[in-house]
């Protein structure tokens, strides 16, 4: 039981820590190494948690495949930062409504046990014992069933993103070339082939 408690207040620490570093880093590269490393130690949280189908997915899919494509982004993208940090102040009225926001939400979240003692003892959804079912049925039966209407919906918004994303990155650029494939099929040939005899020349 030490040793478990342990392993939770090392995996916290470093993740809040990671987390803290993401948004104070200055390079976007580090600020995207400190997520990855957020997102390994959110991981060891849920597999002590007995989650391990939670971490398995996390570090498959955020770590393998989202945050490392953030990564390549950051890293071949030629972003002007100097010109980002002078536009810093005219977004931050925004970004610190929706800090307020988020801190309010927050805080509902872990003080909701003053509003509502008895929230926490009834849930909706129970959680069945490992012995009648595994943790990767319980989720995929819950999710499949009572919240498939709000997966379909996330599922709706990343394909919109998805080719929102693909819409902004194939801008056509003045001054550049492209490949035009019908011209290409189009065009003529320009060699011509002539029969030389032996020992003479064209």
């Amino acid at each position: 039981m030490i040793l478990h408690t342990l392993f939770f207040y090392l995996f916290s620490v470093v993740t809040i820590a990671s987390a803290l570093m993401v948004i104070s880093s200055r390079n976007p590269v580090h600020s995207v190494l400190f997520l990855i490393l957020a997102f390994f130690n959110a991981a060891g949280l849920f597999l002590l948690l007995g989650a391990e189908f939670l971490a398995m997915i996390l570090v498959v899919v955020y770590v393998g495949a989202v945050a490392v494509l953030f990564l390549f982004v950051v890293m071949m993208l030629d972003v002007d930062f100097v010109e980002l940090r002078q536009g810093f102040l005219q977004y931050l009225p925004v970004g610190g409504l929706i800090g307020v926001v988020l801190l309010a939400e927050l805080l509902i979240v872990l003080g909701g046990w003053a509003f509502a003692p008895t929230v926490g003892s009834a849930p909706v959804a129970p959680i069945p014992a490992i012995s009648e079912m595994t943790n990767t049925a319980a989720i995929g039966q819950l999710l499949y069933t009572r919240y498939i209407f709000f997966f379909q919906a996330a599922g709706f918004v990343l394909l919109v993103a998805m080719i929102g994303a693909i819409v902004l990155t194939l801008r056509h650029k003045p001054g550049v070339k492209r490949q035009n494939i019908a011209a290409q099929v189009a065009r003529r040939a320009t060699v011509e082939i002539r029969h030389v005899e032996p020992g003479q020349g064209l």
